[in-house]
C-alpha cells in the first residue's frame, strides 16, 4: 500500500509556471507507476501525465504536451510535474495516483491509490 500527498498548487498568472510534487509513504515507491490527473468543476477527470516506475518512460495528455514535464526521484519517494506556459484552461484540482502492472495506463480507473489533490488556478 502507498499513501500519496500532493503539494505545490496555487494561483499563477497565465504564462507562468508551477511545480507540483507527489510524495509517497512506504518503501515500495519505486514499484509503482505514477500518474497525474486533473478535474475542473463540471468537467470529467482528465489524464495529464504518467511515468513508469523506473522513470524511463513518460506519457502526456495532448493538451499538455510540450508544456508539462513529469519526472521522479525514487530516492525521495517523489514525482514532480513541472508546468510551464500555463493557461486559464489548466485550472483544476490536480491529483496523483499510483498503480502497479506491466503497462503504462492513462485511465484513472486503472490506478488504485490516490492523493487528495491540490488546486491550481491560472488567471488571465
Amino acid at each position: 500500500q502507498v499513501q500519496l500527498v500532493e503539494s505545490g498548487g496555487g494561483l499563477v498568472q497565465a504564462g507562468g509556471s508551477l511545480r507540483l510534487s507527489c510524495t509517497a509513504s512506504g518503501r515500495t515507491f519505486s514499484t509503482y507507476d505514477i500518474g497525474w490527473f486533473r478535474q475542473a468543476p463540471g468537467k470529467e477527470r482528465e489524464f495529464v501525465a504518467a511515468i513508469r516506475r523506473s522513470g524511463g518512460s513518460t506519457y502526456y495528455g495532448d493538451s499538455v504536451k510540450g508544456r508539462f514535464t513529469i519526472s521522479r526521484d525514487n530516492a525521495k519517494n517523489t514525482v514532480y510535474l513541472q508546468m510551464n506556459s500555463l493557461k486559464p484552461e489548466d485550472t483544476a484540482v490536480y491529483s496523483c495516483a499510483a498503480r502497479t502492472g506491466p503497462y503504462m495506463k492513462t485511465m484513472g480507473d486503472d490506478y488504485k491509490y490516490w492523493g487528495q489533490g491540490t488546486q491550481v488556478t491560472v488567471s488571465l
